[in-house]
């Protein structure tokens, strides 16, 4: 048992009070959640925890498309995973397992998850088996296609699978992408010297595939997503988004480089239904999904908006948002001071 903590009379006990007074004066120690969000856009916080015990290397992430709240994810690679996808709710629960059957269908290397559409134009959802844990030992990689269930039960499904091979050789990725205007897939190399490859317009399950670079992209790519609309697309790194204006198609303009909230191992992206902000994931047992709001995201509603012009900060007169941190600031550093000048004093009396 510990005992309590006594503070001493007189000048020594004053002394104690002011030391222990510090801290709280210059500022509390942020929690963890705060401290991975620095640098982050203002509003990124935790939005659920993936707390099934079997989704221990989430990988994959991607909102669905008949089903408000739900997410679909799935483990990275490995035989005691299986070939399983989840769906999971706004609180982290599992709704549903969904396992694949069909031919060529295997845990390899599963990297990254993207909604699109079947032939007959029903939302479907598409796995990446597109990892190479060799670096360019596996020829070709696979993409596995099955209908977005109406009924969120456990359940095992027959899926189309898909072979795609890249036209200047194998190599790793972990980024796919599928553009909902005209259901084409890309998928983003994982090196340093990393590129954008586009799928054929039309994906066939007969035959191969190829993969044609048709731009670079950032350094040691882990996701990507395209927005609901598909105005925009976002590609993830360990450590940011770049977001990309794709109006006039793939490429796009990168318009945004977003800081994403520090993770053990971040590997999944994808945008909200309403395309305002990035949940960006990461591998571990019961790891957080972070919600980051786009700043340049445009509004949900499609009546336009008319935003206020920013204030412009100028050497005598901060801007709004300064103005109103000065008084906390201040206030902060003069109570730091008082209790050091507290200190100080206390101890030349002694």
């Amino acid at each position: 048992m510990t005992s309590a903590r006594t503070v001493p009379a007189g000048r020594d006990g004053v002394l104690a009070v002011l030391l222990m007074l510090l801290p709280v004066t210059l500022g509390a120690t942020p929690s963890p959640d705060e401290s991975a969000a620095a640098g982050a856009p203002e509003g990124s916080e935790v939005a659920f925890r993936l707390s099934d015990p079997r989704i221990a290397e989430s990988s994959g992430l991607v909102a669905s498309r008949l089903h408000d709240g739900v997410y679909w994810t799935h483990n990275d690679s490995g035989d005691q995973y299986g070939p399983d996808v989840y769906a999971v709710n706004e609180r982290g629960e599992t709704l549903a397992v969904v396992r694949l059957t069909g031919a060529g269908v295997e845990a390899r290397d599963w990297e990254a998850i993207s909604m699109g559409a079947d032939d007959s134009g029903a939302p479907a959802v598409f796995v990446g088996d597109i990892g190479d844990n060799l670096d360019g030992g596996w020829p070709d990689v696979r993409v596995y296609r099955f209908a977005e269930p109406a009924v969120l039960t456990d359940q095992t499904v027959a899926a189309t699978t898909f072979t795609l091979r890249y036209a200047d050789g194998a190599r790793n990725a972990e980024g796919m992408m599928i553009d909902p205007r005209d259901n084409r897939l890309y998928v983003t190399s994982k090196e340093v010297g990393g590129g954008l490859y586009a799928a054929p317009e039309q994906l066939t399950p007969d035959g191969v595939n190829e993969l044609t670079r048709v731009a670079s992209a950032p350094l040691y790519v882990t996701d990507a997503a395209f927005s609901p609309d598909g105005s925009r697309y976002a590609i993830r790194t360990y450590w940011n988004a770049n977001v990309y204006d794709a109006t006039d198609g793939v490429p796009g303009r990168m318009v945004e480089r977003v800081t994403l909230p520090r993770t053990d191992q971040g590997e999944s992206l994808a945008f909200t239904p309403e395309g305002t902000a990035l949940m960006a994931g990461t591998e571990g047992g019961d790891s957080p999904v972070w919600r980051v709001p786009l700043p340049s995201a445009p509004e949900p509603s499609p009546a336009p908006s008319r935003e206020p012009a920013p204030v412009t900060a100028s050497p005598d007169r901060p801007s709004a948002e300064e103005g109103s941190a000065l008084p906390l600031i201040l206030g902060g550093g003069l109570g730091a001071a008082v209790v050091i000048g507290g200190i100080v004093w206390l101890a030349r009396r002694g």
